[in-house]
């Protein structure tokens, strides 16, 4: 349970050596903040233990591992009821479990495609659905889906990455809504370019970011209840105008 004054005081990260992922942890793990629990999820033992002390390293006392893979989805109904078994109630589970693939690769090679959005949308969206079923029967607690500005729009250079995004947005909407009035919640948030390990050597969007600045964006967001916010916030008007152009003029954009 949230403390008395409405911090978080424990987080299940599915993805767990997401580098934003991680970002939000230590965020929320930060002075002025309580967070004392958190479970790590993913597919690397080794890395999931790094990733592990890394956080004990920022404070939080209890950290434990957990073996996820969001293609595996018929394990994610045990992997999910297993956290909460184990750990109680949790305050905010963030689902950062992705991959960005190779545009081109995908063109050429449909079952690339097919796998991208398998991940990002098959598994992303069966883990959110299976932890929004315990998240109602608590009665609390924050679904943190990210998702993309890759996905209010497909553009000629991602549209692989970007429908799955867009799929696991309008999800992460829909469960918004059906979890009203539950006291749980989805946050849907839609970050930018991030400078991470997965978009190392490419040439940086206007509006670059780093997990650390998306990190901020997402507590901040947390503590005031929202349902959707971009990282950064620059994005939501730029995006918006980007919605509205006409096909013929979008298209001669490079972008």
């Amino acid at each position: 349970m949230k403390d008395a004054l409405g911090a978080p005081q424990s987080l299940l990260l599915l993805g767990g050596t997401s580098e934003i992922g991680l970002a939000i942890v230590r965020e929320l793990a930060s002075t002025g903040r309580r967070l004392q629990t958190v479970v790590l999820a993913g597919r690397d033992q080794a890395a999931l233990n790094g990733a592990a002390d890394e956080v004990r390293s920022h404070g939080v006392a209890d950290v434990a591992t957990v073996g996820f893979d969001a293609d595996a989805v018929d394990t994610h109904r045990s992997v999910v009821e297993g956290v909460f078994a184990t750990h109680g109630d949790l305050d905010v589970v963030v689902i950062a479990a992705g991959v960005l693939g190779d545009q081109q690769e995908a063109e050429e090679r449909p079952e690339v495609a097919a796998a991208v959005m398998h991940t990002n949308l098959v598994g992303a969206g069966s883990a959110a659905l299976h932890v929004a079923r315990h998240l109602r029967r608590q009665g609390h607690g924050t679904l943190v889906l990210l998702s993309s500005v890759a996905g209010e729009r497909a553009r000629r250079t991602n549209f692989v990455y970007g429908a799955s995004k867009a799929g696991l947005d309008a999800l992460g909407q829909g469960l918004g809504d059906s979890l009203a009035g539950s006291g749980a919640r989805v946050l849907v948030v839609r970050p930018g370019f991030v400078r991470t390990r997965m978009t190392a050597g490419m040439a940086e969007a206007p509006l670059a970011t780093d997990p650390g600045a998306v990190a901020e964006v997402v507590a901040g967001a947390i503590a005031a209840g929202k349902e959707t916010v971009w990282a950064p916030a620059a994005l939501r008007p730029v995006m918006i105008v980007l919605r509205h152009l006409p096909r013929a003029v979008f298209r001669r954009l490079r972008v």
